[in-house]
Formats: C-alpha cells, sequence, structure tokens
C-alpha cells in the first residue's frame, strides 16, 4: 500500500472527475410539481412568447397616450369610457382617441391603446365621461407580448438546479413535467467490529454506526438518493460480498472505515479484487481526512473514507459532492458567506485544512470563530455552522482576515 504517495486536494478532484468523465446517469421525466431542487438534463427553449398578448399591469384605463398629453389637476383632458375588459378574456374592444377602455390588472390592452392610466389619476364625470388629471407615455403600465420570454429564446441551461423561480418559469411557458438528471445512486456500507446500528444495545468497547447516517443525511442533502446502507465486520470476504451486492445498484459505493494501513483494513483489498481497476488513490493531503482511498470497481466510483465522523464527512464534501455536482453537470454556486476571522488559526502547509466555525455578529460584521476538537467528535460539526478552507500553501489565517465560510 503507497500510503504515503498522497494527492493534493486540487488533483484529487481532477483525477476523480477524468476516470468518471462522461460517466451517465440518464434523465427521467420529471413532473413539474415534484421538479423542486432537479437539475435539467437538457436546455430549454421557450416555445411561446410571454406573455402572450399586450396585457396592463395596473387597474386602469387604456388609453392612446397622446390624449393625455398636457393633463394635469387644473387642465383634465375628457375621454370617453367605451367599455371594459374582463379578466381572463380576450379584448373584443379598440380604442380611437377621445377614447378610454377600464383594464384591470393582467388584463390584454385594447387594439389601439398604447398606455394604461392608473386609476387613481382618473375621475368620473358623467355615466360615460372621465377626467384625466396626468400625461401617461406610450407603454407606460404596459408588458408587451414577449417582453418576458421570446418565442425560440434559450431561457434554461442544462445543469441549471431548479428553484422556485425556474418552476415559475416552466409554468409560464406549459411545461407540466421536464427532463431532469436522474439522482446518483449512492451505497454506503459501514465497517468494523465494533459497530452496531442505532438500535441495538451497546456492549462495552462498541460505537454506534455514526457515519452510516451522516453520510446518508450528506449524500441526500447533495441531491442522490440512497441505494442502500450496510454494516460489514472486520472481513474481508464480507466486505467484497457487500460490495458486490453494492455495484449491482448504484453509481457511487462510500466505505465508512477500513482506509488507514491498519493490519485488519481491508477496504483496498476489496476494491483491487476487479480485473483491471482498483485504487487510483491512496491518501489525500487533507486535513482531517488524510487516509482516504479512491477507486474504480466496475465502472463505478467507490470511497474508502476514515473512520472518524469529522473525517468522513468533510471528505464527502471536499470530494464527493465534486464527484455528484460534475456527474449531474450542475452549475450551482456554492453556498457560503464572507466573514472576518477573530482569531488566529494555525494549519499544516502541504495539506489543506478544513477548519470548523460558527459565527456571530458585532458591530454590524459577520465574525467567524473556529471550533476545535478532535476528528472523532461528531459534536463538533454540531456545534459549527460552517467550515473555511485554508489551502495547503498557507500556514494558516490571521486574525482579522476575510475568509469564506462555506455553510454545513
Amino acid at each position: 500500500m503507497d500510503f504515503f504517495n498522497v494527492v493534493t486536494v486540487h488533483e484529487a478532484v481532477e483525477r476523480i472527475h477524468e476516470e468518471f468523465k462522461g460517466y451517465e446517469l440518464g434523465f427521467e421525466e420529471c413532473p413539474l410539481a415534484q421538479a423542486i431542487g432537479r437539475i435539467l438534463y437538457g436546455d430549454i427553449i421557450a416555445p411561446e412568447d410571454v406573455p402572450g398578448f399586450d396585457r396592463s399591469t395596473v387597474d386602469g384605463y387604456a388609453i392612446k397616450s397622446s390624449d393625455s398629453h398636457g393633463s394635469s389637476d387644473f387642465m383634465p383632458s375628457f375621454l370617453e369610457c367605451t367599455g371594459s375588459v374582463r379578466m381572463g378574456e380576450s379584448a373584443d374592444l379598440s380604442v380611437r382617441s377621445g377614447q378610454a377602455v377600464y383594464v384591470p390588472t393582467g388584463g390584454m390592452l385594447p387594439e389601439g391603446a398604447d398606455c394604461v392610466v392608473m386609476i387613481e389619476y382618473v375621475q368620473k364625470a358623467g355615466e360615460s365621461m372621465l377626467t384625466l388629471h396626468r400625461p401617461a407615455a406610450p407603454l407606460e403600465n404596459v408588458i408587451r407580448r414577449g417582453d418576458d420570454i421570446k418565442e425560440g429564446q434559450h431561457v434554461l441551461k442544462r445543469g441549471k438546479t431548479l428553484r422556485p423561480q425556474e418552476i415559475g418559469v416552466l409554468a409560464a411557458l406549459g411545461k407540466s413535467s421536464v427532463k431532469v438528471f436522474g439522482k446518483p445512486r449512492i451505497y454506503i456500507i459501514s465497517t468494523g467490529d465494533e459497530i452496531v446500528d442505532v438500535h441495538e444495545q451497546l456492549l462495552s468497547g462498541q460505537i454506534r454506526d455514526i457515519n452510516g447516517y451522516a453520510l446518508e443525511a450528506l449524500a441526500a442533502e447533495a441531491g442522490c438518493t440512497i441505494a442502500g446502507r450496510a454494516l460489514v465486520r472486520d472481513s474481508l470476504e464480507e466486505l467484497k460480498a457487500e460490495l458486490d451486492r453494492a455495484l449491482e445498484i448504484s453509481d457511487i459505493i462510500l466505505i465508512s472505515g477500513g482506509s488507514s494501513v491498519g493490519e485488519r483494513d481491508y477496504t483496498e483489498k476489496a476494491m483491487n479484487s476487479y480485473e483491471g481497476e482498483g485504487t487510483f488513490i491512496h491518501g489525500i493531503a487533507i486535513k482531517p481526512g488524510k487516509p482516504t482511498i479512491v477507486g474504480k470497481a466496475k465502472g463505478r466510483a467507490v470511497f474508502g473514507l476514515p473512520g472518524h465522523p469529522v473525517s468522513a464527512m468533510i471528505v464527502f464534501k471536499a470530494i464527493v459532492e465534486k464527484l455528484v455536482r460534475r456527474m449531474c453537470e450542475s452549475e450551482a454556486a456554492e453556498n457560503f458567506i464572507t466573514a472576518t476571522m477573530d482569531m488566529n488559526v494555525h494549519s499544516s502547509p502541504g495539506r489543506t485544512t478544513y477548519q470548523m466555525v460558527r459565527m456571530h455578529e458585532a458591530d454590524g460584521k459577520i465574525f467567524a470563530e473556529p471550533v476545535f476538537g478532535k476528528s472523532g467528535m461528531i459534536s463538533l460539526l454540531s456545534r459549527a455552522e460552517g467550515y473555511v478552507e485554508i489551502p495547503d500553501y498557507r500556514e494558516g489565517i490571521e486574525k482579522g482576515e476575510q475568509v469564506k465560510v462555506r455553510l454545513i
């Protein structure tokens, strides 16, 4: 095991992406009401104009703007109201000079009108006569046909994560369903004779399966579907059998524990049992998480994550999640905020360090406060609100320095 031939985080990400370049997740036709958070499989080109007609943005009267020139409270213009437009119906009226037609917000603009005067600036002067008390410009309070979206326009790009606003755009275009990338299927295997499930009674020397549940939650949060989760004892035969099952029904396999150089760590042996494939990374210059394995088996990505919960979760965020995003061609930006570090933080040059932080506000500024603890302590992450990535060429971060906090 060439464990100490580590690669940088950047090198690891690029090698993984190159190894699985072209991996096809396929697509599914997703009902629009269920498409929130899904990733578009193809570009969306508008099949029609939005809106499909000239419409009013206010309650008011549709007129010819030339009839309003010079109007004021002292010298109003007089117009004849010839009718009204009903919501959801075609405007079968036309407007001539000296005439006005009532139009509700969102109603169709009648032929001949080029603006809408807000109802607040109009008064009735009889059964059908109106007085107009301010001038209106052409197209005032009007959205023209296609002003929002034009037929043939590229509206949304492949790889776009659908937010509520994109769902609204698709609804405006009459899309009842949309093609999205299939969700990456993740299978999680926790290893170790000492690991028991959360519902089991703990005996002396045993610990509960923290990583299995935490990684399942991270995978779901990243937009994946969980193909399965299993506990395996320290047995090469059992691990190999479970890995065989996982490879048949998943795209990515996460093996928690068994990635270091211990005598009974079988993860690499299991990975390397598949002809022509196996481990291509064993050790990443990352803190925490150095003893991380990455391999390929039956064309699938297999990650051997450290057993310590914080290490396993950081490696997922720093490495695995990037592969998930690449598989889906996701263009979504990472979620971070800028904060001021409120104390000096030391790191290990040559290793990218992920420092947990929590935040507080003072004097109108947001500050990041380091949260310290050992990588085996799951409470370290629960006490943190995010992390700061310290590059491998830095010795740390100085108090008062501006940092990007990636939220977790």
